[in-house]
């Protein structure tokens, strides 16, 4: 089942494809670091974002 997520650096809404792997809104991939942080595929940038927690908590 698909998450979604605030990225607060981009102002923009993600969803989940995988456990560990998001696309946003603009088509960017984004991988899962922790709870609340992922990092953009594209620039390797550290985002902070809303709770995109692990199904195993």
């Amino acid at each position: 089942m698909s998450k979604h997520f605030f990225d607060y650096d981009d102002d923009d809404f993600a969803m989940s494809i995988s456990d560990s792997i998001a696309r946003d809104s603009d088509g960017n991939l984004m991988m899962r670091m922790g709870d609340y942080m992922a990092m953009d595929m594209n620039t390797g940038d550290i985002h902070m974002i809303s709770s995109w927690a692990d199904d195993d908590d």
